[in-house]
């Protein structure tokens, strides 16, 4: 007799009491074990390409598995990506180099922290928030940044998972939607398991690469600094630097990152707001899914990561927001160039100060294979673009109002710069003055306007002369 497939619905009741739907049933001995190609209805066996070669079928199943067997696990329905199989594609690109920290290297990164913050008083006046900087693994750095990362990526994993289902949807033959009933729920699980795969991969990839919390321009773990110890010893190799140094400068980084997200209370919002607002917008291309479902090939065991590595689910951006994208930019452009300001004025007495600022200019303007696939899924590419123009202008800003002046600019977002500050920086101030005084002028109009200075003028004769027939006075004699 037959065994019966592994039971994987969520509830893990048997048939009698919680009958599984048909396409539930039918993925469960897919993707189950012990699956053999010719029991599949000759319609769906055709559709796959499954005819002469069930050893190759085979292969491609035992691939999907992981990804088929969250979909339909307890949490599989939790929201638009599957976290669960996110976690543990990232933890297999990682998990092979991810040694604890060291008692040595916690030591070096606390006296580093400890330095950096000395340093840091002197060039800025934004104060440190008292918490030294953590040193981190990177399941540590992954751990730590995963909400962030769920703000940013939800909105454009419910676009993926609805574009998902509609596309498969209209890929089901005619003549099997009957026995499939409704389907929505398994389609929905079967997106958020696979964007969860793809993230995950993204994730993973950025684990082994970013230096701290703050790496990409987005305050990923708050105000909270924390460094990956393994990946600086990584970057530092073949710089020909003093590891010490190294570790000095990129924590000095990291905790101006901290003081100014912590310090400027509306920075952050604005940031995650403004890539949410961006993900949110975000229109799937359904002609690209409906191909690429259509045109995949199971005889070819990596088709389908294939399909996803190529960016399906890249977006096709729309005006607004490529807008959207420009105000991020510029906002990004203006937090990296004042990190990368006043950290040259902090590590003023380091060596390889100028050597490591350029180091680190370069590596954010050109990011890297881990950014790129996280763009890639997105459609979001962290940059900022404009960093040495940024930069520049807050250097400016320094030399014409000093630290307290140049500081100041970030009290209001009204303040901030903008693209034609970064393109001319020299007339910041002059530009801000003008606009200033017309801003006076308007408000002494309205605070004239709303005491009723204006209440006694009749706009009907206040032209007129008063010798004037029309002015129903007499006239003088």
């Amino acid at each position: 007799m037959a065994q019966n497939p592994p039971n994987n619905r969520p509830n893990g009741d048997d048939d009698d009491n919680n009958p599984q739907d048909p396409l539930s049933a039918m993925f469960s001995q897919l993707f189950g074990g012990g699956f053999d190609p010719n029991s599949l209805p000759p319609q769906l066996r055709d559709a796959l390409g499954a005819q002469g070669d069930p050893a190759a079928m085979q292969k491609m199943m035992q691939q999907a598995q992981a990804m088929m067997s969250a979909m339909m696990s307890n949490n599989a329905s939790a929201g638009p990506v599957n976290w669960k199989l996110a976690a543990d594609t990232a933890l297999q690109a990682y998990a092979s180099d991810d040694p604890e920290v060291s008692q040595a290297r916690q030591s070096a990164i606390s006296d580093a922290s400890n330095l950096a913050d000395l340093w840091l008083n002197n060039s800025t006046v934004f104060e440190s928030n008292g918490h030294p900087t953590e040193a981190w693994t990177r399941k540590r750095w992954y751990d730590k940044t995963l909400a962030t990362w769920k703000q940013v990526t939800e909105p454009v994993a419910e676009s993926v998972a609805t574009a998902i289902t509609s596309a498969m949807k209209d890929q089901i033959p005619e003549e099997m939607k009957g026995m499939l009933g409704n389907s929505d729920s398994m389609f929905r699980n079967l997106g958020a398991s696979m964007f969860g795969m793809q993230l995950g991969t993204a994730l993973g990839g950025l684990a082994t690469d970013v230096l701290g919390g703050t790496d990409i321009g987005l305050p990923l773990a708050g105000s909270t600094a924390g460094i990956i110890g393994t990946n600086v010893a990584k970057f530092g190799d073949g710089l020909e630097i003093p590891e010490q140094e190294v570790l000095l400068y990129i924590v000095l980084r990291e905790n101006a990152h901290a003081r100014l997200f912590s310090r400027v209370p509306w920075l952050s919002s604005k940031l995650i707001g403004a890539v949410e607002s961006y993900a949110r917008g975000i229109h799937i291309d359904m002609s690209r899914i409906e191909e690429a479902v259509r045109d995949i090939d199971p005889s070819n065991p990596e088709a389908m990561q294939s399909v996803l590595g190529e960016g399906l689910f890249a977006p096709q951006r729309t005006a607004e927001q490529d807008k959207a994208l420009e105000n991020l930019e510029l906002t990004l452009a203006l937090i990296e160039g004042w990190v990368d300001h006043v950290v040259s004025l902090a590590a003023a007495n380091l060596p390889f100060a100028e050597h490591l600022r350029e180091t680190m200019r370069r590596r954010r303007a050109s990011g890297g294979p881990a950014e790129s696939a996280f763009a890639a899924l997105v459609g979001l590419e962290l940059r900022p673009r404009k960093l040495r123009e940024a930069a520049a202008l807050w250097h400016h800003l320094y030399d014409e109002r000093g630290i307290d002046g140049r500081d100041a600019v970030w009290d209001h977002p009204d303040l901030m710069p903008t693209e034609e500050d970064l393109n001319d920086p020299a007339t910041f101030t002059q530009r801000r003055e003008l606009a200033n005084e017309e801003f006076d002028d308007f408000d002494v109009a309205l605070n004239k306007l709303l005491s009723g200075e204006f209440d006694d003028v009749d706009p009907q004769t206040e032209d007129q002369d008063p010798n004037s027939p029309d002015s129903g006075d007499e006239p003088q004699k």
